[in-house]
């Protein structure tokens, strides 16, 4: 007979616990890509997020074992820039029992209550660069390493237990070395020389705090009004996200485009899969993990495309029919096989491109939602 009791997340040892629960949730799960815990602790106790959001921590234990978790987040900035009254929920797992799932998401529904929300939704992250959507589709497949992965049974619990799907994110698998559409390539040829737009150079921009600074703001700037539930970010956000990312691109899978006035015009980053490398380490870089992740970050046979986007000034001119030539044209040199795309909202036009290649859907993700007020 089960005992399931609500723990809150208060000590080191509860959320060792916490961010370890997965890893046995999934241990004979070979699609299960289990994050670095050194990660995991940093993004719930030390982000920049957490300066202006407001988040708590449980578990629901069967006695001495953990048989699930969840995190409730508020985020304001969310809420006065899209007028709402919403926490989120994330780090959502359970067993196979719903009682269980109940006990967790009645928790953080009672609290985001009791914070004044009448509506919650995810799962979702702190802000839009975490892991989000539940997985609906797509469970034969490996997940990119910063895509969330779940088994089916999750997806009937909430429903079961009043959410309704806000959104769904699609992702693609496609052959990277196929060649771009001729009347892309030859849009990209003309729109280049119109616009005398030039490639930019991506060891340069590693070392240029200045540009770096001025990519961030353009990646604001470009998905605020064009990516669903986006939050732009602050000045702290991208110092972080800079110093985790930038060091890492690489110049065979990524390019940006300057104008005339050498000012960022679109950009487009990808980076080699390293979930294997992740399954490999088994949630640590050492003693021994590391050695995966730089043997996976050699090799481009499958790459995840990461973000493309075009300044506000550069949107709907055709000038992604440029970065989209010289991206295809860097896959086919580097030898990549397979490219795997990021979430996208099902109903952005932007997620269209890529009817124009040969694909198939790779995953598909949803946010649900709920009325709690």
């Amino acid at each position: 007979m089960a005992d399931y009791k609500v723990v809150e997340v208060v000590s080191r040892r509860d959320l060792k616990k916490f961010i370890k629960f997965p890893d046995s949730l999934y241990k004979d799960c070979p699609q299960y890509v289990p994050a670095l815990f050194a990660d995991q602790k940093k993004s719930l106790t030390d982000v920049p997020s957490l300066e202006y959001c407001s988040h708590r921590m449980w578990m629901v234990t069967d006695g001495k074992k953990v048989v699930g978790r969840i995190c409730g987040m508020i985020n304001p900035r969310y809420n006065e820039r899209y007028g709402k009254k919403r926490a989120r929920f994330g780090w959502f797992d359970t067993i196979d029992d719903i009682e269980v799932a109940g006990l967790l998401l009645g928790t953080a529904e009672k609290w985001a209550k009791e914070n004044g929300m009448d509506e919650i939704h995810g799962p979702l992250y702190y802000n839009t660069l975490g892991k989000q959507g539940m997985l609906v589709e797509g469970y034969d497949n490996l997940p990119p390493f910063n895509c969330l992965y779940n088994y089916p049974y999750y997806n009937d619990f909430v429903t079961s237990l009043g959410y309704v799907k806000e959104c769904d994110w699609v992702q693609y698998k496609l052959k990277a070395y196929q060649p771009v559409p001729e009347k892309m390539v030859s849009i990209a040829d003309r729109l280049m020389e119109r616009y005398k737009l030039t490639e930019g150079d991506i060891d340069s921009l590693k070392h240029d705090k200045a540009m770096v600074k001025e990519f961030f703001r353009i990646y604001n700037d470009s998905f605020a009004e064009s990516v669903y539930n986006f939050i732009p970010f602050t000045d702290k956000e991208i110092e972080e996200e800079a110093r985790q990312t930038i060091g890492l691109l690489d110049k065979r899978l990524c390019c940006f485009l300057l104008d005339e006035h050498k000012e960022i015009a679109a950009f487009g980053i990808s980076f080699p899969s390293i979930s294997r490398a992740l399954q490999k380490a088994r949630g640590s870089m050492f003693p021994f993990g590391w050695i995966h992740f730089l043997r996976a970050l050699k090799n481009v046979e499958t790459i995840d495309l990461m973000i493309n986007g075009a300044a506000p000034k550069w949107q709907n001119t055709g000038v992604s029919s440029v970065y989209h030539n010289i991206m295809a044209r860097k896959f086919r040199e580097a030898g990549v096989k397979w490219a795997i795309t990021n979430p996208q909202i099902d109903t952005n036009s932007a997620s269209f491109v890529w009817g124009k290649y040969e694909h198939e859907l790779y995953m598909r993700r949803r946010c649900y939602v709920k009325r709690i007020g």
